[in-house]
């Protein structure tokens, strides 16, 4: 009989072939500490970019590596499909521009094992390139909040990017990702919603670091106020995508006039910072643009950022 898996690596692809073969060529140097590991590669590219890179690595992957194409851009249908053709006890997701550091595994399992956590996440840390802007550095905009490894937390600091998951609470929630969300984001955040719901317990792991690659189209201005308009958007829609009737209306109201308040404050805070501090005004001007996302999905409007 073939023995069972302990660890299932999802990695969910998006015409970013080159990354995800130094994602697959680094993954073959993790300390494994024998544990049985497989490897899921979902491409989410109708046009299957990531099909060479995946073929040629069948050939010589050290640990079982399972391809699958899911043809319709959407990141909750793709993690889904990786997540039903994963047969580990355990689920780890990564993304394609991301890159373990060598103990990765080693960390995540450690820690889950000591504070027996139904999920563990951990730090992704920018990675820049040479021709990055000076200002993009010292601004810390892809710098997430860290904790001390052992630290409970919420679905404010959970994501997909770096998290070990116990699969069979996983599965317990229907999905688990839900695919209306899959085009704007916030997929992971119902989903860690609905865990939570569920009685799973969330730690973090410091040390189980991964970097992730800031390429020059996200290193600019245009890139982090869309990023914080979809935001905004995807935080009112996750808040109230449970509700109902008269609960739903009264949380969309509540949501509606406090990120009209936040707006106003934000936009005069904008204005009068920017004469002192660039990185300070576009930090105000960030959460002014999410407020105008919160408002725009209250009044219909959805901006999908994947699958684009």
């Amino acid at each position: 009989m073939t023995a069972p898996i302990d660890i299932s690596i999802c990695i969910c692809t998006f015409r970013r072939p080159e990354l995800l073969d130094q994602l697959l060529a680094a993954l073959t140097e993790q300390s494994c500490d024998a544990l049985r590991i497989e490897v899921v590669v979902v491409d989410n590219d109708p046009a299957a970019s990531a099909a060479p890179v995946l073929r040629d690595w069948q050939a010589h992957f050290p640990m079982p590596l399972h391809a699958r194409h899911e043809s319709t851009p959407n990141i909750a249908k793709a993690r889904n499909a990786a997540v039903h053709t994963a047969q580990g006890e355990w689920v780890l997701f990564i993304d394609d521009d991301e890159a373990p550091d060598a103990d990765w595994i080693r960390h995540m399992v450690a820690a889950q094992r000591h504070y027996d956590a139904d999920a563990v996440f951990a730090p992704v840390l920018p990675r820049y390139r040479d021709d990055t802007p000076t200002w993009i550095r010292n601004g810390d905009f892809f710098n997430r909040r860290r904790f001390a490894t052992g630290t409970v937390i919420t679905t404010k600091d959970a994501r997909t990017g770096n998290v070990l998951i116990r699969r069979s609470k996983l599965m317990a929630v229907p999905g688990p990702f839900d695919a209306a969300f899959g085009r704007t984001g916030a997929e992971d955040t119902m989903l860690f919603r609905d865990m939570l719901a569920h009685g799973a317990k969330f730690v973090w792991c410091d040390e189980a670091t991964v970097s992730e690659e800031v390429p020059a189209q996200r290193a600019n201005l245009n890139w982090l106020l869309r990023r914080s308009y979809r935001l905004g958007q995807t935080y009112v829609l996750s808040e109230i995508a449970r509700l109902r009737g008269v609960q739903r209306l009264l949380r969309a109201t509540q949501l509606g006039i406090r990120a009209l308040l936040q707006l106003l404050v934000a936009a005069g805070v904008t204005l009068a910072t920017f004469p002192f501090s660039r990185i300070m005004s576009i930090r105000w001007l960030r959460t002014t643009l999410a407020q105008c996302g919160k408002l725009s999905a209250l009044a219909g409007h959805r901006y999908h950022e994947y699958g684009n």
